[in-house]
């Protein structure tokens, strides 16, 4: 009992702190501190998943939201400015969209299942075939391992190829634009070059 509570305690903190993380994130104008706060959002994130026992999820979150998107981020940043452009004007409507719309996913959560509840609908369907038969058909001690790589092994291959072919256009599109901003450098330092020549040049015969 002593433990449930506890969890429960670390649970609420951490989603306390995300929503003030969230919250903070928003309003800054500092894009390099928004990319580093956004990993530790992850990172909480994270913690969160494990403490709901999800910890192939987490691993997950931890490896893409706090390490591969924090460098695509900071990648970015070295093609932009650091700081972003303050609104001419603010608009209310995206503020009403995205208020209006999370009270609606908050009431949709309304008739879902207790959290933990071992009798909802989705642990009476498969979860039991899973946790009583998975390791005399997958011959592997972990479930969540066997369901991963085995029952749901196509979807996860199809998750496994969406993000590697996300980062490899990310990759290529970061350092894309960097080849070009390089060749541009080099241009106007060899324009500047062949000016000076023919300055010295034109000095010269005179």
């Amino acid at each position: 009992m002593g433990e449930q509570v506890m969890g429960s305690v670390i649970e609420g903190v951490l989603f306390l702190f995300m929503i003030v993380l969230a919250i903070y994130i928003a309003r800054l104008r500092s894009l390099f501190a928004a990319a580093m706060l956004f990993g530790i959002f992850s990172l909480l994130a994270a913690g969160m998943q494990t403490m709901m026992d999800a910890v192939d999820v987490a691993f997950t979150e931890a490896a893409v939201g706090a390490g591969i998107s924090t460098v695509l981020f900071l990648g970015a940043l070295g093609l932009t400015t650091s700081e972003e452009t303050r609104p001419v004007h603010y608009r209310f409507t995206g503020l009403f969209v995205v208020t209006a719309t999370g009270l609606l996913l908050a009431w949709g959560t309304l008739d879902m299942p207790a959290y933990g509840d071992p009798n909802a609908p989705i642990h009476q369907h498969v979860a039991p075939h899973y946790l009583d038969d998975s390791t005399a058909e997958i011959g592997i001690p972990n479930v969540v391992t066997s369901v991963l790589a085995s029952y749901r092994g196509y979807d996860t291959f199809g998750e496994t190829t969406v993000v590697l072919t996300a980062a490899v256009g990310a990759f290529l599109l970061l350092g894309g634009g960097a080849l070009s901003a390089r060749s541009g450098r080099d241009e106007d330092h060899e324009e500047a070059d062949s000016s000076g020549d023919s300055a010295a040049g034109g000095e010269g015969s005179a």
